[in-house]
């Protein structure tokens, strides 16, 4: 890697005011200077680190491409820690793609997906986590989530983890003591101060673990379903989120017979929201294919959101749907509520929970925000906006810190049979491995592979 240099461009293509080819490697000065020539005739590495320069790209035969900015950030003050030279041209496709050819004949090779971040991490300017951080900033879908993208991108997240991993790297070393030096009267380490010391990281680790939703809802979105028998209302719920009739609404039943998604951010939360064509036996072969599609999504769905009419008793149709997603996140939206309520709420409530069971009226939006509000606390918990603490940010850092959990659990249990102290060792040194996975300090190549392979070509 450290005798490559690679290009790439690294802002969106298409027609644009400015558009920015980077060059990253130990000969990224050199291909620089081989296609850009400053207008004062100065080499580009003639001028102080840092310092943008006006000038031009030329072409091999000497013809001019494009009039340009071109700026040097010598090692390891840049984003990769290497050498590296940025060309801001004209935004026009054509410019950039001539402009990135010439670094390719200069010496340059084509940047790999997510190549450049992947140098800032090997070169040891960033982490694992922040390196993950920097894709989410880009895909962030509300503010919450950028703002939650950009703490962890400054290594919040990392440093809670590293500061796991030293206490637990000194509980290993005061094992070691006393397994190595057995006839010393070593009293540093006892069962008790590794039980205490392995039930502190885990608190940590489940202060952590009971955010990790949040973090990957903020990332991805809430990938949410609206059921319930036809004519409930569903198709005017979704209208009423959205604020825009997106779905057809009728009396007839049976009107919704596909699924219908959408994307909206409700109070800050990125929801996934599917409404789903009503459940019921049919021999409607369309509708039937919908009923399917609709039981599907109920079972897939993140957080299912039942829809009742609150203006007539449950139907047999209305248990089978609520049965299904009792074993699942959901919400009961007892809807009419503008008709009058024949529902038993009390009913509903103890058997769903008095939190989980709300009125609405998607025709007055009466219960809407009630709604929001439950949203934001079922994301966010009781705080109902984002806290300060660092975040799991995604499912892989999720499965690591429940396995890191386990093995100290195991380190726990085994200290309190007073099992021999290399038992408890291994148990403990697995989950400083686990959690230096996370943060990249133990991970292996593949894997680093993979997730770098995740990110676009540019960045």
């Amino acid at each position: 890697m450290a005798e490559e240099t690679i290009s790439a461009v690294i802002t969106a293509l298409g027609e644009g005011a400015v558009g920015i080819v980077r060059i990253s490697g130990e000969h990224a000065l050199a291909v620089g200077e081989r296609l850009f020539k400053a207008a004062s005739g100065k080499a580009l590495g003639a001028y102080p680190a840092n310092t943008m320069v006006y000038g031009h790209v030329y072409d091999l035969d000497g013809s001019l491409v494009d009039e340009v900015l071109a700026v040097f950030m010598r090692g390891p003050r840049s984003y990769t820690a290497e050498d590296v030279v940025e060309i801001q041209c004209h935004g026009g496709l054509q410019s950039l793609k001539k402009i990135l050819a010439l670094t390719y004949a200069a010496g340059a090779r084509p940047a790999e997906a997510g190549e450049f971040t992947k140098r800032a991490f090997l070169n040891g300017r960033i982490d694992l986590t922040q390196a993950e951080a920097v894709m989410d900033i880009i895909r962030s879908r509300s503010e919450a989530s950028l703002k939650l993208a950009a703490r962890q991108q400054q290594g919040q997240l990392a440093r809670e983890l590293r500061g796991l991993r030293s206490a637990l790297v000194d509980v290993v070393v005061n094992l070691e003591a006393v397994i190595d030096y057995p006839e010393e009267d070593i009293e540093d380490v006892t069962y008790a101060r590794v039980q205490q010391s392995v039930s502190d990281c885990c608190i940590a680790i489940d202060k952590l673990l009971a955010h990790a939703h949040t973090g990957k809802i903020l990332r991805e979105g809430l990938r949410t379903a609206i059921v319930g028998k036809p004519n409930v209302g569903k198709s005017s719920l979704l209208n009423a989120l959205l604020k825009e009739d997106r779905a057809i609404v009728s009396q007839y039943a049976g009107t919704t017979r596909d699924v219908i998604e959408e994307q909206l951010l409700l109070d800050g939360v990125p929801l996934v929201l599917a409404d789903t064509a009503g459940i019921r036996s049919t021999d409607d072969f369309v509708e039937k294919i919908g009923v399917e599609k609709s039981r599907q999504l109920l079972q897939d769905a993140e957080l299912v959101i039942c829809v009742v009419d609150g203006s007539k008793g449950l139907t047999t149709e209305d248990e089978a749907i609520l049965a299904a997603a009792s074993g699942k996140p959901c919400v009961i939206i007892v809807n009419k509520s503008d008709l009058g309520l024949a529902v038993d709420l009390d009913a509903l409530r103890e058997r769903f929970g008095k939190d989980k069971v709300m009125t609405l009226s998607a025709k007055t939006l009466t219960g809407v925000e009630d709604f929001s509000a439950w949203l934001k606390n079922y994301v966010y918990g009781s705080e109902g906006t984002l806290s300060d603490g660092a975040y799991v940010q995604n499912a892989r850092q999720e499965r690591l810190l429940r396995e890191a959990r386990q093995s100290l659990q195991e380190a726990g249990e085994a200290a309190a049979a007073l099992l021999p102290y290399d038992c408890i060792e291994i148990d403990v040194r697995n989950a400083i491995d686990l959690l230096g996975e996370i943060t990249g300090d133990t991970v292996q190549d593949e894997i680093i592979n993979e997730i770098f392979s995740r990110f676009c070509i540019g960045k």
